[in-house]
């Protein structure tokens, strides 16, 4: 595995002067990844000379429309501020992953393949609970169509394809190298094309054969796709782990969605989750969005420098390459450090309105976890659910937690397995970037404070997501001392009540269990004697 090494005595950086006068396309640009690609690309890439974003009709809006509302998401406010202009160098298509050939006019399609150069194919449906058939068109068909946009792209010199590191949990060790599907991924694209909700519902089971959900089994799939392109394009497929927040760039802290950790830390700053599925003892394999998107913009830059020495070498020409966008293990927390740092941290940056005081802990046994769900999620739920509807008042709470639970059952998977992901490609690109480049893509991890970075993100979380600011912290707190007495208050009722209602009827419960102790015996008495006359 040879990785290409920048001149180390360089005073620019050699990433930024690879990307310069470079036609980009970038599909998935509006999600997460896709927002903090664009920023570092613009910032730190700026004398690039076209990006082009691929984005579909939403809600009415036609992509222009959502061009303009697309630069004023937060993350990009520093970078226009600077260098207002700097949008001029973004140009939306219009166009859908799920449409045929991409729903891109002939004109667009001409333009595209005329002048891009590089690709970064972020666009996925990356929610755990879909059924098999949306799954495989996104991100199954949608990616066969990229890749026979890019076959006719003349001037292409690198393709990068985000997969994920969960794409083969039936592995116990995750390589940088390829991985054969579980099934053929033009029989199950046949298959989702021909075949009923119900008949493929029955049939999906089967074939995931232990995977944890159609996301993962539809990546498996993706990549096995793209590698039967191992001699038609210079590919390279990154696997990130589990995204969070940022630690510094675009913004510090900034995140958005609520899916993984986001969404479980929401739950608990609100009182609702008090009782997780995890083993505290295993890694957080977790990697913030800006370390992983430095690392995405290495692989392109690599992949093209290997594509030069490949047209050298015939036998290894255009070698689909794997890197794993993932941080050792030695490195990272565990999961129970995590979530005890992060509740420490709550208790000080707490949010303006919470169900509940935030409490509860992780389990490592599933049925005591279970009991936990049910005692202090379910019951109260119930009960407070009651107290609206005879006030008057629309219940949710149920409904609140029958979501919580299916979040934290799909998220169980992750947190009950020791991972072990393979990243000596992703190491030794960064290892070996000159000074200059070390600084502006920096993807180390070694040093990392999670305590900070866990502050960091909780304060992103609030900031950006809940959209409180600072300035509510003092309310906040007033509110968390008031939830706090609450919860004991109600502690202290409910084992006072639960004595007393003990205590006045012991009488009874001796009566009663002295009644079952007699029959019992009186019972085995009888049974023994007529045994013996038997």
């Amino acid at each position: 595995m040879e990785i290409l090494r920048s001149d180390a005595g360089s005073g620019e950086s050699e990433i930024a002067k690879f990307y310069a006068n470079k036609t980009i396309l970038i599909t998935g640009a509006t999600g997460f990844m896709g927002k903090v690609l664009v920023e570092k690309l613009l910032r730190s890439c700026g004398d690039l000379n076209v990006i082009y974003l691929l984005i579909r009709t939403k809600k009415g809006l036609d992509p222009i429309v959502r061009k303009e509302q697309y630069f004023k998401c937060v993350s990009f406010g520093k970078l226009l501020e600077k260098n207002p202009d700097i949008v001029d160098k973004v140009r939306v298509v219009k166009g859908d992953l799920l449409e045929p050939d991409l729903g891109l006019s002939a004109n667009d399609i001409n333009t595209l393949a005329s002048n891009v150069e590089i690709v970064f194919h972020c666009a996925a449906n990356v929610r755990f609970d879909q059924p098999l058939r949306p799954m495989v068109l996104m991100n199954v068909v949608g990616t066969l169509k990229v890749l026979r946009l890019a076959e006719k792209m003349s001037n292409l010199q690198t393709l990068v394809h985000v997969s994920t590191s969960y794409c083969q949990c039936n592995e116990s060790v995750l390589e940088e190298r390829a991985y054969a599907a579980p099934q053929d991924p033009f029989s199950i694209i046949e298959m989702v094309e021909t075949m009923d909700d119900a008949a493929l519902a029955e049939i999906t089971p089967k074939l995931l054969n232990g995977l944890p959900n159609t996301y993962a089994y539809s990546k498996a799939l993706s990549e096995d796709l793209i590698c039967r392109y191992n001699t038609k394009l210079p590919i390279i497929i990154t696997r990130p782990s589990i995204v969070t927040a940022a630690i510094s760039e675009p913004l510090p802290g900034w995140i958005e969605g609520v899916t993984g950790p986001t969404g479980l830390m929401i739950g608990a700053a609100r009182g609702v989750i008090r009782s997780m599925h995890c083993n505290p003892d295993y890694s957080s394999t977790v990697i913030p969005v800006d370390k992983a998107i430095n690392g995405l913009i290495l692989c392109g830059y690599q992949r093209a420098k290997a594509s030069s020495q490949e047209e050298k070498a015939p036998s290894k020409q255009n070698e689909v390459q794997f890197c794993n966008l993932c941080i050792s293990k030695k490195a990272l927390a565990s999961w129970g450090d995590s979530i005890e740092t992060g509740r420490r941290f709550f208790y000080e940056t707490p949010l303006s309105f919470a169900l509940w005081y935030p409490g509860g802990s992780i389990k490592k046994n599933y049925y005591h976890h279970l009991f936990c769900v049910i005692v202090f999620h379910y019951l109260p739920a119930y009960f407070i659910d009651f107290l609206m509807l005879i006030s008057g008042q629309k219940p949710f709470l149920v409904n609140v937690q029958r979501k919580v639970s299916m979040g934290l059952k799909l998220l169980q998977y992750y947190t009950t397995k020791d991972w072990e992901f393979r990243n000596e490609r992703f190491q030794q690109m960064s290892s070996r970037l000159n000074a200059i480049d070390e600084e502006m893509f920096d993807t180390s991890v070694g040093q990392l404070n999670w305590e900070t970075y866990i502050s960091t993100y909780i304060m992103g979380m609030r900031t950006y997501i809940i959209r409180e600011s600072p300035s509510t912290l003092p309310y906040a707190r007033k509110v968390l001392r008031r939830l706090y007495i609450l919860d004991w208050v109600s502690k202290v009722l409910f084992f006072t009540l639960t004595f007393w209602y003990l205590w006045t009827h012991l009488d009874g419960f001796v009566e009663s269990g002295d009644a079952f102790i007699r029959s019992s015996l009186s019972s085995i008495y009888h049974e023994r004697n007529n045994t013996i006359h038997a």
